[in-house]
């Protein structure tokens, strides 16, 4: 980012586009011809901009670890600028600005059992962390992915997700609000899964991602589990115009999501989480 305006989106071409569910879909971004390699840590996001409908912050969704040039957002839509993303088409443009953002904490949780919780399409700004963390996984030790969706339908990653399952030490659980008779799995909130979780509590770090009150029961779940607000991280994701902490639309009390987050160790922001309006 050092060689390029901050504020300056770069066209990229979209080189793939497939749908995830009924409203998500994933963009698979090529760099123009010529530039660096571009470097990016899981947790950190972009600024994609539509030409014609305006910009928004999306995750970056794929393995930091790969560099090869390529870059996946997975983008659920939801409003004019999502839309204008998903009539994307291989071959079209697409504006960028990033890599943005504080990344998830993946040194922290060396040596202890990790712990990742998401809802709904709160999975895709946790898949480039667990990416990371299974192409090391001798620096950790049990893996847990705990993930809420509110229907069989509307889950995410379900192929990856019976991949990483079958992996040794390695468990993947779903839960969803709604099902019809023919799915067997849990039905209830996200939290439900947590004291099912095989895991050392006290060795224990959470990353979650998910609407912010799904985030704030679930770490006080955590806690009773006894995984404390220490050892618990969180990724914001509020409107952003900037990315940069001059336009203020992302000001979360004293906190800029965009420079001083999105990902927030819980107990550095537990306390905004329990004020309405804010």
């Amino acid at each position: 980012m050092s060689d390029v305006d901050p504020m300056l989106p770069v066209p990229w071409r979209v080189a793939d586009r497939w749908e995830e569910t009924r409203d998500v879909f994933s963009l698979l971004l090529e760099p123009p011809q010529g530039q660096a390699p571009f470097r990016f840590h899981a947790g950190q996001f972009n600024m994609l901009y539509a030409f014609g409908a305006g910009e928004s912050a999306i995750s970056i969704s794929c393995d930091p670890t790969v560099e090869d040039g390529g870059l996946v957002h997975t983008i659920r839509e939801v409003g004019a600028v999502t839309s204008a993303f998903s009539r994307l088409k291989p071959g079209d443009s697409v504006g960028l600005r990033g890599p943005f953002g504080n990344p998830w904490p993946m040194e922290e949780p060396r040596g202890r059992d990790l712990l990742f919780i998401a809802g709904g399409v709160g999975l895709a700004p946790l898949r480039p962390a667990i990416l990371q963390a299974l192409a090391n996984r001798e620096d950790y030790g049990r893996i847990e992915i705990l993930v809420g969706a509110r229907t069989p339908e509307d889950a995410l990653y379900v192929e990856q997700l019976r991949e990483w399952g079958s992996l040794e030490g390695v468990e993947c659980r779903v839960t969803v609000d709604r099902a019809e008779e023919d799915w067997k799995g849990s039905v209830g909130v996200v939290t439900k899964l947590i004291p099912m979780a095989n895991l050392d509590p006290a060795n224990t770090v959470a990353l979650i991602c998910g609407p912010e009150i799904m985030m704030r029961y679930t770490a006080i779940e955590l806690r009773k589990f006894g995984v404390t607000d220490e050892r618990t991280f969180v990724t914001m994701e509020r409107n952003m115009k900037c990315a940069l902490g001059f336009c203020g639309h992302c000001q979360f009390g004293p906190e800029f999501i965009c420079k001083d987050g999105p990902v927030f160790r819980f107990d550095r922001i537990a306390f905004w989480f329990g004020q309405r309006e804010v």
